[in-house]
């Protein structure tokens, strides 16, 4: 269509193109033209779905079977340690920047379940003290994010998994510096951090 042409969402990131609520904009439609073309055909019976008319969904005419957009569950997590903060690189994603802890919720778990079992199985930590601070969208892959901040129970030393993370270290809340841009809730929340302005929870409070 003319003035109109196709990009790549991470180099409108990267580029820092518009407003954060455009980019969302973009991501959403996104994750919702990806659902459309992964359920064109019914999983139950094969035959072709249809757009329901009260609701977001797919339906199948021939068997009735209803089908929602998918929408998965992950973590991003913020250990803490005193003034200090853990921050870590994936490996071979091609993201030059620190991040924090994350991952997916596994069947049969809580969020806080996940924030210990991911925290142990990237950086061999244990934590307590477990906190929600808020949520964020990332249709990228269809997440519903997730963030908590915790405590260090006990050792702190690292035991990084390598397959996973190229780097895994502990940050003084002054030599934070962020990511590139202000778009996701892992730099919002190591920002907050540094600005000293992190939920405390307190004993017994946390999970």
């Amino acid at each position: 269509m003319d003035g109109y042409h196709y990009e790549r969402l991470h180099r409108i990131r990267a580029e820092g193109r518009g407003e954060k609520y455009q980019y969302f904009a973009a991501v959403t439609a996104y994750q919702l033209a990806r659902w459309y073309d992964h359920n064109r055909f019914c999983g139950h019976c094969g035959s072709r779905m249809e757009m329901g008319s009260r609701e977001r969904e797919m339906i199948c005419p021939n068997c009735g079977n209803p089908v929602y957009p998918k929408i998965m569950p992950a973590v991003i997590v913020a250990v803490t340690n005193g003034d200090r903060i853990l921050m870590t690189k994936y490996r071979n994603r091609g993201i030059g920047y620190y991040a924090l802890v994350a991952g997916f919720v596994e069947i049969g778990e809580t969020f806080e379940d996940t924030v210990r079992r991911e925290v142990m199985e990237e950086t061999g930590l244990t934590v307590k003290n477990i906190r929600y601070y808020k949520s964020q969208p990332w249709g990228i892959a269809d997440d519903l994010l997730a963030g908590f901040y915790c405590d260090l129970d006990g050792d702190d030393a690292i035991r990084m998994d390598e397959e996973e993370l190229s780097e895994a270290a502990w940050f003084e809340r002054g030599q934070i510096e962020g990511q590139p841009d202000h778009l996701s809730l892992t730099n919002e929340m190591m920002l907050t951090f540094r600005d000293g302005r992190e939920p405390s929870g307190g004993e017994g409070r946390g999970f």
